[in-house]
């Protein structure tokens, strides 16, 4: 699999166990917690396979930049968090360094 893919499913799936961590009350609820360890494994394995092939700062930017701006959307989606203009502008921030990083990065 492409590395890029590789790298945009673990990003996703940050954002899986990022969300899951506020399900898991502490890791006192087994499923919750179960499949929040899951996608924590699986997310870092992803990540360690796409790092093969392209540059760890890169990777890991990406993979953070990935999980921080789908669990802050989802965080204003799901726990009626902030959405005000300057949150929203952060995070479209975020979202121009990282198609950057993809742009500027071979491979």
């Amino acid at each position: 699999m492409n590395a890029w893919i590789m790298l945009l499913f673990a990003g996703l799936l940050e954002i899986v166990w990022a969300i899951g961590l506020k399900y898991t009350d502490g890791f006192t609820k087994p499923m919750p917690s179960a499949i929040t360890i899951a996608a924590m494994a699986a997310s870092m394995w992803l990540l360690a396979q796409a790092a093969r092939d392209l540059p760890i700062g890169t990777a890991y930017a990406v993979w953070t930049g990935i999980g921080a701006v789908g669990a802050a959307l989802l965080g204003m989606m799901l726990f009626s968090e902030s959405a005000s203009a300057v949150r929203l502008g952060c995070i479209a921030l975020i979202v121009v360094g990282i198609a950057g990083l993809k742009f500027s990065t071979p491979g």
